[in-house]
């Protein structure tokens, strides 16, 4: 208790517990449970968006690959930001107006359920369950990452590290839900821009400056320097590839459903993403100069060489003091929990509103709902440490594999539901399977050694296409409700 760097990291948790206690005080149903009773600013919806979407392999995933092959993996960045431009630009609007035309949908779900008419519940049942599936994996990445971290400031071992990092995070989303979390996104989502506008600048000029820092690197790996190094066309077209994902991530979604207003959209996207920008920017520039930085002090070299996605936390622990050093540890919390704890209420909200309202309790009281919310939260934490025991377990593969599974089995559907008309609700739980079954299959056997969200984003909207094209038309109902709908964003 008298390491200053582990009070800063202390405090940061405790001011963590303090908004989601605040957001406790505000949370008086379902709704603003699970949506903050799509209440959220532009400047909320935007850094809470960036911040539930960069986890901890922004500052742990993301630093190591770069140290690891150098500038031939900003390739995944690049294909980051244009995709989350795109989604921002053709999917934010239209999600916002169309979640609540139809049904005033909470959920991803129900939006799907009320959009195709689903009266059996097969579509909501399977988007529930893919969710749940693929964002426990996601979740445990987080986990993964927090257990790390906590491994490496208190100096204990990975098992104990996994519940504390847990309970740092799932404390404030239990508490707190969907408000809490949008609030605490906001700080981490500063917190973490400023760790890593800074870092990097310092790791610079310890190096003695861009210059030298080159020479380093050319001398002991000058491959590292290009682009293309080590990677062939499918290569590149893999790691760009990530950029499909957004289309289909729940817990980025559920933050355009939550703003208060359409007309907030082109405001908060401007500011996300040039958060975003400057934020992978500063990312991969920790990856890239520590090179030259560990080249120059290897007697300081045996965590990040061991584990390459440690290179952040080791610099900032040699070049800052304590309190400063604390502060930046604290920004990789801020990116693991803010992701996590998004994740963590999604497949709460799965659990909660699109099962066991839907088929256990119809008239279940508000009151009930909240703590049955509140129960899922932690019934799904304790899934995602079980799967992250593993202490060799990686950050970006976890997450690479949920994000093809996000990003194939609701990318597509969501893009067709709002852009055409014709789409039916077999079509949308074809696109929905084929999409997720891709992902799985082709992650067993990596098929030309390309990323699984490429073919999967493909066939599932094959599939959309061609069962819609071969069934029943939608009713006259959906029909006027699409294009009310539509119109409406016309207007905005």
């Amino acid at each position: 208790m008298q390491n200053p760097m582990i009070l800063m990291f202390i405090l940061y948790i405790l001011s963590m517990l303090f908004i989601g206690w605040l957001g406790y005080y505000s949370t008086r149903n379902l709704s603003d449970y699970i949506l903050g009773g799509r209440r959220l600013g532009k400047v909320v919806t935007a850094l809470a968006a960036g911040a539930s979407d960069m986890s901890g392999w922004l500052l742990m995933g993301l630093p190591g690959l770069i140290y690891l092959s150098g500038l031939s993996g900003s390739w995944i960045a690049i294909g980051l930001v244009i995709g989350a431009w795109c989604n921002w630009k053709f999917v934010a609007a239209r999600l916002r107006l169309f979640t609540e035309k139809f049904g005033n949908a909470l959920t991803i779900p129900e939006y799907l359920a009320n959009r195709f008419e689903d009266k059996k519940h097969y579509l909501r049942i399977s988007a529930a369950s893919i969710i749940l599936i693929f964002f426990t994996i996601y979740c445990s990445s987080g986990v993964v990452a927090s257990a790390r971290l906590f491994q490496n400031v208190f100096n204990i071992d990975y098992s104990t590290a996994i519940y504390i990092g847990t309970f740092a995070t799932i404390a404030y989303v239990f508490i707190g839900g969907f408000l809490a979390v949008s609030w605490t996104d906001t700080i981490q989502a500063s917190l973490m821009i400023t760790a890593l506008i800074f870092t990097p600048l310092f790791i610079i000029y310890y190096n003695g400056g861009i210059t030298p820092s080159m020479d380093v690197i050319n001398q002991i790996k000058p491959q590292h320097t290009s682009l293309f190094a080590n990677l062939n066309l499918i290569g590149i077209v893999s790691l760009i590839a990530w950029g499909l994902g957004y289309f289909g991530q729940p817990h980025i979604l559920v933050r355009f459903m939550a703003t208060t207003t359409p007309e907030n959209i082109p405001g908060a996207r401007r500011i996300s993403i040039s958060w975003m920008i400057f934020c992978l920017l500063g990312a991969i520039s920790v990856g890239f100069f520590g090179i030259a930085y560990f080249a120059l002090h290897p007697d300081l070299a045996g965590a990040v060489n061991e584990n390459p996605e440690n290179v952040f936390i080791e610099t900032a622990k040699f070049l800052f003091n304590p309190w400063i050093a604390g502060f930046l540890l604290a920004a990789i919390l801020a990116a693991i929990m803010s992701t996590l704890s998004c994740q963590l209420l999604m497949c709460s909200s799965a659990l909660t509103e699109d099962i066991y309202k839907t088929f256990f309790r119809k008239n279940a009281s508000q009151k009930e709902l909240v703590f049955v919310g509140r129960l899922m939260v932690f019934a799904v934490a304790c899934i995602a440490i079980l799967l992250a025991r593993n202490p060799n377990s990686g950050v970006l593969d976890l997450v690479s594999y949920a994000w093809a599974g996000f990003g194939d089995a609701f990318g597509p559907i969501i893009i067709f539901s709002l852009l055409w008309p014709r789409m039916t609700e077999k079509g949308a739980l074809a696109g929905l399977i084929i999409g997720a079954l891709t992902v799985l299959i082709w992650r067993q056997y990596n098929w030309f050694e390309i990323y699984e969200i490429v073919p999967g984003f493909i066939f599932s909207s094959l599939a959309i296409v061609i069962v819609s094209k071969f069934t029943t038309p939608p009713s006259e109902a959906v029909l006027q409700k699409f294009h009310e709908a539509k119109n409406q964003i016309v207007k905005t």
